[in-house]
């Protein structure tokens, strides 16, 4: 069962930002914005799987904004916000997950800090908003503009996302309060008398709705000094009988399979222990010992998504893979295409970002007599300077 699925919506047309697209497929320093409001969540280990909710006839926009991530299926929304929830509650109702959080998908900055205080809180709530104060006076005007009065703040708090809720909770008021008109998926649920927790927001996750707005983003992107670290990694596995032949996530046709404790997929293997290498955090053999029967034929993609979890954890990107593995047989060209696909869908990358390459050793070694298959990776990172 999954514990915790975010739905994004990415539904809206975006009409007060203008331009050719919706402003959630805008670049921001040359990545889509949904991208990376997407990122932002799905790196977070707490939260299973992310579901993003579209418009109508934005099926190719959205496809070339995900490229290479692991995203449950889209959800066509509905005439209004609300009902794009629900629709995309309802999706996930083959498998319902214990909590929820909603998300903006022109919310690109939350942050991992931010997200946590969601998902702990919702650990004695039923229902949990991220609120910033208001620290501006606030007038109350009147039809000709002039002010009429002053309104207190103190009990005054903007609204964010991510929302996090217990997904039946907010599945139900959804349905109960279907054409009320609420702002947000708080106000749903405050419909049916359910006591709304709030945690501390932050000022850096801003919606991105105006030109200024997108303004705004780019030149947070800019400010954020980052130094590039590259990581290498090697690994190797004997030929076995009777075993499936798995690289970078995918079964390759062959008379024998690789030979390890796990699935044996050197590709994988080596593309991670060069991400443990670019952040100095000790080898594969380290986080999953050999000795340790959890790892028993275990899939290497876990592997590597932990790694690249640790990454994000700190701040860092995985920008680029260079892969090549080393063997005589079987040929790797005619599955190089899903190789990067599969390998830019584990790492949380597009594929143009995934390079693979097969070589062989000209029958020297233990490579060239056909014992076992070896492969090298490097990959570059981009950290928090």
């Amino acid at each position: 069962m999954r514990q915790c699925v975010a739905l994004l919506m990415a539904a809206g047309s975006g009409v007060r930002l203008g331009g050719e697209v919706p402003k959630q497929y805008r670049d921001l320093a040359g990545v889509p914005m949904l991208r990376r409001s997407i990122e932002a969540l799905s790196a977070r280990p707490a939260i299973d799987a992310v579901q993003v909710v579209i418009g109508a006839g934005q099926t190719e926009l959205y496809a070339a904004a995900t490229a290479g991530l692991d995203l449950l299926p889209p959800v066509l929304g509905g005439a209004t916000r609300q009902e794009s929830v629900r629709r995309g509650l309802e999706a996930l109702l083959d498998e319902p997950p214990a909590l929820v959080l909603v998300h903006d998908g022109a919310r690109p900055f939350a942050s991992p800090d931010l997200i946590g205080r969601v998902i702990t809180a919702l650990a004695e709530a039923e229902a949990v908003l991220p609120v910033v104060p208001v620290v501006d006076t606030l007038k109350r005007l009147d039809e000709a503009g002039s002010v009429a009065d002053e309104v207190p703040r103190e009990a005054l708090a903007r609204a964010q996302t991510p929302q996090g809720f217990r997904f039946a909770t907010l599945l139900a008021a959804h349905r109960r309060h279907a054409g009320v008109a609420c702002t947000d998926d708080a106000g749903v649920v405050a419909l049916d008398g359910v006591a709304v927790q709030t945690v501390l927001g932050e000022e850096e996750n801003f919606k991105v709705t105006t030109e200024s707005d997108l303004w705004r983003a780019e030149a947070l992107l800019a400010g954020q000094p980052r130094r590039w670290v590259t990581g290498t990694g090697f690994d190797v596995h004997a030929f076995a009988a009777g075993r499936r032949l798995v690289l970078c996530g995918i079964e390759v046709p062959h008379e024998r399979g690789l030979a390890g404790h796990s699935d044996a997929d050197v590709a994988l293997h080596a593309v991670t222990d060069a991400l443990f290498g670019a952040m100095a955090d000790g080898d594969i053999g380290s986080h999953f010992p050999p000795s340790d029967p959890q790892w028993k034929d275990a899939s290497s993609d876990r592997f590597l998504r932990y790694a690249v979890d640790r990454l994000t954890a700190r701040g860092g990107r995985l920008e680029h893979v260079d892969l090549t593995i080393i063997g005589e047989r079987p040929k790797i060209g005619p599955y190089r295409d899903a190789m990067r696909r599969s390998l830019a869908r584990i790492a949380g990358l597009r594929v143009e970002a995934v390079g693979v390459k097969a070589t062989t050793t000209e029958r020297l070694g233990f490579c060239g007599r056909e014992e076992g298959l070896a492969a090298q990776a490097a990959v570059t990172v981009s950290l928090p300077a």
